[in-house]
């Protein structure tokens, strides 16, 4: 490692399996993976910590794993974030530009800012983002900063996001007890999201929706920047929980069935088709009916697609969002799920990709959050994510959970 050169780690805990990425820093932009690692969950209940010895372990596992790979020890974390208690809100605040001459000046843009963002929350709720949105002077949209433009009156909108104090902390627990310190902590969707999407795309409006195991995280983009985020508590765990009800099967035979035969809209026609659970025909191996397994993977996936919708409200519009709707994440690899997406949303939908560069063994779905947080924070330290957001105060916030008793 160079003199220069720094080596961070990029962790996920995921409700199906941790993973953990090593990349070298170089100043300036240079970024290069040099590590992966990776454990099944253990403790983890969408995407939150329900037993933190296990979660530990794994995460643990993970992380070691990923440092022998890379052959270097990690020095800094950042942590992507998920779980059903992340909640987000839109406020909004204008000043009327004091200058006689009407030119904005950075007091200005401090204290319209600051309107946006006084919000208070519930006890117990803590923010983790404060997303900008695009200034505007007299109503005219400006992409960067106003500083030195002429107007009388000077707008700002943040989308907040916050959530619970206690499950925050304990992500970043598990962190610290493997002798690590939390750099910074993103939402999996802007992580995911800034991954599988151009500055274009972003521009023209376009919705991120990241269907992981236990939770499904989307981001809805505007004007070049992150609009509104969400996190769903249900994923693809809750297809093989409906197929292991339905066929009377344990989890991991309904876990096979779906990625074997599952689809998001049903094709099989014949009710007589059946397809065998192991295929060996050894003792204990059953046949099931096609079309069932079809249903009711199509009937989950519609539902978890129409709770998305609802969820974005009027946020959404087709005519919004001219670059359509990306799907990614491990379920994503569901076949029939772009055209069920399509038909949800009523809008051109496809799976995301990650840029040409990403090498082979990354280009899965599943790593797509994990690389998006190595890259988002580091586009974002160099102006160019789309988003600006304050940072330190939520770790500097977060800090005082753990001072002994």
């Amino acid at each position: 490692m160079s003199s220069n050169s720094t080596i961070i780690g990029a962790v996920e805990i995921g409700t199906s399996k941790i993973t953990v990425l090593v990349a070298e820093y170089h100043s300036g932009r240079e970024l290069a993976i040099i590590g992966c690692g990776e454990c099944p969950s253990r403790g983890v209940t969408k995407g939150t910590i329900s037993d933190f010895r296990a979660a530990s372990d794994c995460t643990q596992f993970a992380i070691q794993q990923a440092e022998k790979d890379a052959n270097e020890r990690i020095e800094s974390v950042f942590l992507a974030q998920t779980g059903g208690h992340l909640e987000g809100f839109s406020n909004e605040a204008s000043v009327n530009v004091k200058a006689a001459d009407n030119m904005i000046d950075r007091d200005d843009i401090k204290t319209v800012c600051e309107l946006a963002k006084s919000k208070e929350l519930p006890a117990g709720r803590m923010v983790v983002h404060h997303i900008r949105r695009p200034y505007r002077v007299d109503g005219r949209l400006v992409p960067d900063q106003p500083e030195n433009l002429v107007g009388q009156r000077l707008e700002v909108g943040y989308w907040t996001v916050h959530g619970q104090e206690q499950r925050l902390a304990d992500t970043i627990h598990v962190i610290r007890g493997c002798n690590l310190e939390v750099g910074e902590l993103v939402l999996s969707s802007l992580a995911s999201g800034h991954m599988v999407t151009t500055a274009e795309e972003r521009q023209h409006g376009v919705l991120v929706i990241d269907i992981g195991a236990g939770t499904t995280d989307f981001v809805l983009y505007r004007d070049g920047g992150p609009h509104m985020t969400g996190v769903l508590p249900v994923g693809g765990s809750h297809l093989t929980n409906d197929l292991s009800i339905g066929l009377r099967l344990t989890e991991n035979q309904a876990e096979k069935l779906k990625l074997r035969f599952g689809r998001a809209l049903v094709l099989a026609k014949d009710r007589t088709d059946k397809v065998w659970l192991d295929g060996n025909y050894a003792i204990g191996d059953r046949q099931f009916p096609r079309q069932a397994i079809e249903q009711v993977t199509a009937a989950r996936t519609w539902e978890l697609l129409e709770a998305v919708k609802k969820k974005l409200g009027h946020a959404f519009s087709p005519e919004t969002c001219a670059a359509g709707v990306v799907l990614t994440g491990g379920t994503a690899k569901l076949p029939a799920i772009a055209e069920c997406a399509g038909k949800v949303f009523g809008t051109p939908v496809h799976l995301g990709e990650p840029p040409s560069w990403v090498e082979e063994r990354l280009r899965d779905p599943g790593y797509q959050t994990a690389l998006g947080l190595l890259y988002y924070v580091i586009s974002s330290r160099t102006g160019s994510a789309g988003a600006a957001r304050k940072r330190g105060g939520f770790l500097r916030g977060i800090s005082r959970l753990f001072v002994p008793s």
